[in-house]
């Protein structure tokens, strides 16, 4: 085999922590370690949920022979030009894990090389990249059947960040528990855009505290979205901060940074529940424990549900324009300055109507397979949700089996590269 560059485009930490990780790793065991015969490279983009240090981790993986950071994209994208002039090879094939898919294209067009697309629900630029590697076979609805044999159904790359936790939540370890005990924990995930933590932290808290006082043997956690710092997560726990709180529970809470008597930080409310703050990301290893998450709607979901993470999911309407997420032209008007808080209330008001579905999960299934509440959410109410649901085990058991038959199929990175395999230890120009 000549030698041949694989580089892989990414860009956020979700990105580089759950599909590129195991892809990698796949690449290497299923077609070889030789690095003079094949060379692994990681080009990163820019991300509005990057940490900045998402170079260093894909540096610390030992299949990856070389990787450039988000500053130095634009160049290399324009001209061709890396920080660290890097040579290439005269074979080779581009894959998208993360960014634009365009770019997939750009550079592949620019190397010489061929370029293959993993795609979890939309395949663009489908007339010129040579190959797809989708998470379910609905990707293909939208694509004209004579571009049909360019896909391949590989399934969901998360999955296979599950199996190497090895672990299944804790929920299915068992399951015949008639009451929470102390090992109940629950996640609460209230968003990282400060729309959403506006009302999702204060939410959370209240929701947590009415728990804690009927059963005060459950735990919680709130995994900290990583461009977040813990003071300003806090402050959505502030009054003095968020006038919010006062219009959701009237529950506030304070930050307690890790010590000696505190292993971990955590969010003290004033009704005095602990709810520990996890800044480990991605979190799966903690997620996988908790019996039940409570969760804005956005990728948490989508994250939960290939997890197989029972959840509740909360769409709470007292300030109605905090939702300003939406694709295409909604979520543009939503986010214009000054004009962008009527728009998102106008569209969200008339979304809401629609009486649609919103978790990921759900989406897939075309079915509410896991709860939305949407409204004048109350504390009270989710509250008692979540203790009736942790009373009945069945019932968390029954939707963590239907969150795994809808995330799709598993050893996704291994049947990527056996696509890679199959076209590069052949002839590279059939792919």
């Amino acid at each position: 085999m000549q030698p041949i560059d694989i580089v892989i485009l990414s860009n956020g930490p979700g990105e580089v922590a759950t599909w590129v990780r195991p892809v990698v790793k796949a690449l290497r065991a299923e077609l070889r370690d030789d690095r003079a015969s094949l060379r692994i490279s990681v080009v990163l983009s820019h991300c509005p949920h990057a940490t900045g240090k998402e170079a260093d981790i894909v540096a610390s993986y030992p299949e990856v022979d070389r990787v450039q950071s988000a500053q130095h994209f634009f160049p290399f994208l324009l001209w061709g030009k890396t920080a660290d002039n890097w040579d290439w090879r005269k074979q080779g094939i581009v894959i998208f894990l993360g960014g634009d898919q365009f770019y997939t294209l750009a550079i592949g067009k620019r190397l010489g090389y061929r370029t293959l697309v993993y795609a979890e629900w939309d395949a663009r630029w489908y007339r010129w990249i040579d190959r797809f590697a989708i998470m379910k076979a609905e990707v293909m609805t939208k694509i004209p059947p004579q571009y049909h044999h360019k896909f391949t159904v590989v399934g969901d790359l998360i999955a296979d960040i599950v199996q190497e936790i090895n672990t299944k939540p804790t929920i299915c370890k068992g399951g015949s528990r008639t009451a929470p005990t102390a090992n109940t924990l629950i996640g609460l995930l209230p968003g990282s855009k400060p729309a959403k933590l506006a009302q999702g932290v204060p939410l959370c808290l209240a929701i947590a505290e009415k728990i804690h006082a009927r059963q005060p043997e459950v735990n919680f956690i709130i995994p900290v979205a990583p461009t977040l710092e813990l003071e300003t997560l806090a402050n959505y726990a502030n009054p003095q901060f968020n006038p919010v709180i006062d219009l959701i529970g009237g529950v506030s809470g304070k930050l307690i940074l890790a010590g000696d008597r505190s292993p971990s930080s955590f969010l003290l409310t004033s009704g005095g529940t602990k709810i520990k703050l996890i800044t480990q990301f991605p979190a799966y290893q903690f997620l996988v424990q908790c019996q039940l998450c409570l969760t804005t709607v956005g990728a948490n979901t989508a994250e939960l549900g290939s997890l197989g993470i029972p959840m509740i999911v909360l769409l709470p309407t007292q300030q109605l324009d905090a939702m300003r997420a939406w694709n295409g032209i909604p979520g543009m008007l939503s986010n214009l300055p000054g004009v962008g808080t009527l728009f998102a209330s106008t569209i969200n008001w008339l979304i809401l109507r629609q009486k649609r579905l919103f978790a990921w999960p759900n989406i897939w299934a075309k079915k509410q397979i896991v709860p939305e509440v949407v409204g004048q959410i109350t504390a009270d109410t989710i509250a008692a949700m979540v203790l009736d649901l942790l009373a009945s085990p069945e019932r968390l058991i029954a939707m963590h089996n239907l969150l795994l038959q809808v995330r799709g199929r598993s050893g996704a990175s291994q049947k990527l590269a056996c696509i890679i395999r199959q076209k590069l230890l052949t002839n590279l120009d059939e792919i």
